[in-house]
């Protein structure tokens, strides 16, 4: 699995920024609305909704899947297991299509979204982590600050920009989503998801998600972090998960009372 990064001075740096740029970026709690199951088995690295569905990827060696899944019962429909030398990671819907990415192999898969049947590979240098779409292009993260658009038929770079905080560029930039002309992002090891402008790269917001679940639920695992973001554009409904969590939250944000001067 990826090696640990110093977890606590991760969560100490966000909570200092969410404090330090109050001024300028807004801070969010999040409301829970619905609760849903979730399977404890899946190491949640690529999230999204579409028709009414889940589709989920999970990592780790010899345990990567791609899942479609009911959303009210948890009930996995339809599932591929890649091959066992994959660790997989972010998934994406384009068209027909739902684009993956591996962890450190370097290679990304396009299947067939309704059989899940392999159409073609491609290649990118360094790591994979997170997909999502903007409906133009497709968002990648590679665990540092960079974020890179793909042309979604060529699968080839077009365009880099830097996740940045008050000035300070974010690295472990996660699982990532579009929202209503943002790009939410976690950030691996913490608490936190990111509203960044996909044009600029700055943080528009910060979201706590501290204490969504509580630790007895996932047994002091470690890696059990949040890392999963969906939304349903037609219901507008906002998604979280996390890697081996019990539940899915429906959640709504609000501005933190005082979090910026008006």
């Amino acid at each position: 699995m990826r090696a640990m990064k110093p977890t606590l001075l991760i969560c100490t740096l966000m909570a200092a920024w969410a404090a330090s740029a109050g001024a300028a970026v807004p801070v969010y709690d999040a409301e829970v609305v619905h609760t849903y199951p979730h399977d404890t088995a899946a190491f949640t690295e690529g999230l999204f909704f579409l028709d009414g569905f889940l589709y989920e990827s999970t990592g780790i060696e010899h345990h990567s899947s791609i899942r479609k899944v009911k959303i009210d019962s948890g009930e996995v429909v339809q599932k591929l297991d890649l091959p066992g030398q994959y660790f997989g990671e972010g998934i994406v819907n384009w068209g027909s299509e739902l684009i993956s990415l591996t962890w450190q192999s370097q290679v990304g898969f396009v299947f067939d979204r309704a059989t899940l049947k392999l159409q073609r590979e491609f290649h990118y240098a360094g790591e994979g982590w997170a997909l999502t779409q903007d409906g133009r292009q497709l968002i990648m993260s590679d665990g540092t600050p960079q974020l890179r658009f793909l042309n979604p038929r060529t699968l080839l770079e077009t365009n880099r920009i830097e996740v940045t905080l008050d000035g300070k560029p974010v690295r472990n930039v996660n699982e990532l989503e579009w929202v209503k002309g943002e790009i939410y992002a976690n950030v691996w090891h913490t608490n936190w998801l990111l509203r960044i402008d996909p044009y600029s790269g700055q943080v528009r917001g910060l979201v706590d998600l501290t204490g969504i679940l509580s630790p007895s639920n996932v047994a002091g695992d470690p890696e059990a972090v949040l890392n999963g973001i969906a939304y349903d554009a037609r219901g507008d409904r906002l998604f979280v998960t996390g890697k081996n969590w019990p539940k899915l939250f429906e959640i709504r944000l609000h501005e933190r009372a005082g979090s910026v001067p008006h």
